[in-house]
C-alpha cells in the first residue's frame, strides 16, 4: 500500500495482513479479475454440466444440475443478455442515482460544512463508534449505507487529519459486516422471516416466524459489533494504515464562516420541510406515501423508493446551502456539481459491467446453488445433534463460507431454510434460532468477498483517496473485522444458547416437546 509508514507491521498477524495485500493486489486489475472469473465459471459450466453434477431443489424438490453456457444456447444468451446485464446491475441506479443528489451537496460546500461542524463539536474518542454505529443503523434503510455512510466517513476522517481509508474501513465495517445487527426491525427481518415461516411449515403447518422474532438477538448484537469494529480499527487497523500521504484534497479544520453558518440554517430548513412532506405522507392512514394494500412502513412508497428521497436529501438542502451561502449562482452550477461526480464514478461503470457479467454467469450456471444445497447435506452428516451449540457454529461458519459465493442474504436462504430448518425443529431446535445462526454467517463476510454487489463501489471510494490501490488493499483492511465479527458472535450466540434466552418475542430456542 502507499500509504503504509515505512516500517515494517511489528506483529506476525500485521505481517500476514500485508502478504494478503500484495498477493491481493498483485492480481490484476478489479475489473480483468471478473473477466477472467466469467471466463472460469464458463469452463466450469461446461465441466460440471459434462460430469452430471446436480442437487435436489430443497424447496420445489427439482433437480437443478450445472447449466453449460458452452453451447449455441448459451453463447446467444451471454450475447443478447449482456446489455440487460448490467442494467439490472443491483449497486448501478442505487449509486448513480443517490450521487447525483449527494454531488449537489458536497459541490455546493454542504458536506464539507457539515463535516468541520460534526469535528469540532464531537469528542475525538467518540468519533469511530459513532461511525460503526451509524453503519449498523443504516441497515434499516436497506443498502444506502454503502452509498452514503462510506464516503462521508472517509471524508470525515480526512478533516481530522485521520487516514480517510480508516473511516471509510469502520463505516463499512458497521453497514456490511453488521448488516443483521439492528435497533430497529427492517425490511430484511420480514424477508428472512416469510422464508423461515414457508420452510418451518414443511413440518408444522401452523408455525410462523414472526418479523421480529430475532429481535433481542440482533439488538444485543449491535453492542458487539459497535465495540469490535471500534477496537479492530483503532487497535489494528489504525497503526497498519498509519499517516496519510496522499494527494486528495482535505476540508481545513477551520471555524465555520457566517456564510456557511447562513446556508447550513437555510439547508437545515430545507431538510425539515422535505421531513415534513414525508411524515405527512407517511402518518396519516390514507397518505399519499402509504401502500393501501399493505399499511406497514416497509411497504410503503417511502421505503420502496429510498433512493429517491436520498436524492432529494442531498439536492435540495445542498440547493438551499448553496444559494445562501453563495457557492452556487445558477442552474449551470447545480449540474456541473452532479456531472463532476458523475465523472469520479468512471472507474465504477466499468468496473460494474464487468462485474454484472460474471455474477449473471454465475447465476445462469446454478453453480451457487449446487454448492450451497451440497454444503448443507455435509451438515446433515455431521452427526452433532446433541450438541446444539457446536450445531449453530456449524450453521454460522457454513453461511458465511457459502457468503462469498452467493452474497444476497435472501437468496441464501431461500436455499438453505428449506434444508436447515425442518431438519433442526425435528431435532427440536426452534426456527428462530436457526434463521439467527444464518444470520450471523451471512454477515461477516460480506466485507472480504469481491462478489459482494457493493464491492466495486467500496473500491472505487478507496481509489479517490489511493489511486494504487486494489482488491488486496481492502480486503487485508477489512479482514481483521471479520476475524473479530465471527469470534464476537459467536461467543454472544454461544452465551445466548447457555443461558437460555429467548431470541425475539415469543421466540424461544427450542420447541416444546
Amino acid at each position: 500500500m502507499s500509504n503504509v509508514p515505512a516500517a515494517a507491521p511489528a506483529s506476525a498477524f500485521q505481517r500476514f495482513l500485508t502478504l494478503v495485500e500484495r498477493a491481493g493486489n498483485a492480481l490484476p486489475h478489479p475489473a480483468t479479475l471478473f473477466v477472467a472469473l466469467a471466463a472460469i465459471v464458463v469452463l466450469a459450466s461446461g465441466l460440471f454440466s459434462a460430469l452430471g453434477v446436480a442437487v435436489t431443489h430443497p424447496s420445489t424438490g427439482q433437480v437443478v444440475g450445472a447449466v453449460n453456457l458452452m453451447t449455441v444456447e448459451g453463447v446467444q444468451r451471454m450475447i443478447t443478455e449482456l446489455t440487460r446485464n448490467f442494467l439490472a446491475y443491483p449497486p448501478l441506479g442505487i449509486s448513480l442515482a443517490c450521487l447525483m443528489g449527494i454531488g449537489i451537496a458536497e459541490h455546493s460546500g454542504l458536506i464539507g460544512a457539515c463535516l468541520r461542524l460534526v469535528v469540532l463539536a464531537s469528542p475525538a474518542k467518540l468519533i469511530t463508534p459513532m461511525v460503526v454505529f451509524a453503519g449498523v443503523m443504516s441497515n434499516a434503510g436497506s443498502e444506502v449505507g454503502y452509498v452514503l455512510l462510506t464516503p462521508l466517513a472517509a471524508a470525515l476522517y480526512h478533516t481530522l487529519g485521520r487516514h480517510p481509508l480508516l473511516g471509510l474501513a469502520a463505516a463499512f465495517a458497521g453497514v456490511s459486516g453488521g448488516y443483521s445487527a439492528n435497533l430497529l426491525v427492517g425490511s430484511i427481518d420480514a424477508l428472512l422471516a416469510g422464508l423461515s415461516t414457508a420452510a418451518a411449515q414443511i413440518v408444522d403447518p401452523t408455525y410462523s416466524v414472526a418479523t421480529y422474532g430475532n429481535y433481542y438477538f440482533m439488538a444485543a448484537s449491535v453492542v458487539i459489533v459497535t465495540a469490535a469494529g471500534t477496537f479492530v480499527t483503532e487497535k489494528i487497523a489504525a497503526p497498519r494504515l498509519g499517516e496519510y500521504r496522499g494527494a486528495a484534497p482535505r476540508e481545513e479544520l477551520r471555524p465555520l464562516a457566517a456564510a456557511e453558518k447562513r446556508g447550513l440554517w437555510a439547508a437545515a430548513l430545507a431538510g425539515l420541510a422535505l421531513t415534513g412532506v414525508v411524515l405527512w405522507g407517511l402518518l396519516p392512514a390514507d397518505g399519499f406515501l402509504v401502500n393501501p394494500k399493505s399499511p406497514e412502513l416497509k411497504d410503503s412508497a417511502f421505503m420502496v423508493g429510498l433512493v429517491t428521497f436520498i436524492f432529494l436529501y442531498g439536492l435540495l438542502p445542498g440547493l438551499a446551502y448553496g444559494f445562501a451561502a453563495g457557492t452556487v449562482k445558477n442552474d449551470h452550477d447545480v449540474m456541473g456539481g452532479m456531472t463532476a461526480t458523475m465523472k469520479s464514478m468512471a472507474s465504477f461503470i466499468v468496473l460494474a459491467f464487468f462485474a454484472a457479467q460474471f455474477i449473471a454467469y454465475f447465476n445462469w450456471t446454478n453453480l451457487g446453488i449446487i454448492t450451497a444445497v451440497s454444503g448443507a447435506e455435509l451438515i446433515q452428516r455431521l452427526g452433532l445433534q446433541e450438541m446444539p451449540v457446536l450445531l449453530m457454529i456449524a450453521v454460522v461458519l457454513f453461511a458465511g463460507l457459502v457468503n462469498i459465493l452467493i452474497s444476497s442474504a435472501s437468496a441464501k436462504w431461500a436455499l438453505l431454510a428449506p434444508v436447515f430448518i425442518p431438519m433442526f425443529m425435528l431435532l427440536g431446535f426452534s426456527p428462530e434460532l436457526v434463521q439467527g445462526a444464518f444470520r450471523v454467517g451471512d454477515s461477516v463476510t460480506n466485507i472480504i468477498t469481491p462478489l459482494m454487489s457493493y464491492f466495486p463501489l467500496i473500491l472505487t471510494f478507496i481509489n479517490k483517496y489511493d489511486p494504487k490501490a486494489g482488491i488486496g488493499t481492502l480486503i487485508a483492511t477489512m479482514l481483521p473485522y471479520s476475524i473479530a465479527f465471527t469470534i464476537g458472535w459467536i461467543l454472544l450466540l454461544i452465551a445466548w444458547i447457555m443461558l437460555g434466552l429467548p431470541m425475539g418475542p415469543d421466540a424461544p430456542l427450542f420447541l416444546a416437546r
